[in-house]
């Protein structure tokens, strides 16, 4: 790939992802809370130690089991950006938005691309 495609394709990965998280709701309010939904979770890059096991560690200080946290665990973002999805209840939002390294939890949700054809 030429340089100016990398450049292309990186620049279109973040308007999609901005576009992704300026059109979600906060649906949190509206969820009870013990009703699990799926998270986007991010977080800082790991130092020392692999994304996939700090993120499932960041699960388990709330969810109180490596099991529990590798149970919920839905995916490990490893690449463009830090973090993870994972099913989560209200109540364990609210303390995993509280944990260290943690930036960001927010719900997941899924968006239609506009396009125009030409």
């Amino acid at each position: 790939m030429k340089k100016d495609q990398i450049l292309s394709s990186i620049l279109l990965f973040f308007l999609l992802f901005t576009a992704f998280i300026t059109t979600m709701a906060d649906s949190q309010a509206s969820q009870p809370s013990n009703e699990s939904k799926v998270h986007i979770v991010y977080t800082e890059q790991p130092k020392d130690q692999e994304p996939e096991e700090y993120h499932i560690k960041t699960l388990t200080s709330v969810l109180g089991s490596e099991e529990a946290a590798k149970e919920a665990l839905i995916y490990s973002y490893k690449h463009a950006a830090s973090g993870f999805s994972a099913k989560l209840t209200a109540e364990q939002v609210s303390e995993l938005s509280k944990q260290p390294g943690v930036l960001q939890v927010v719900p997941s949700q899924t968006v239609q691309l506009h396009t125009r054809r030409v």
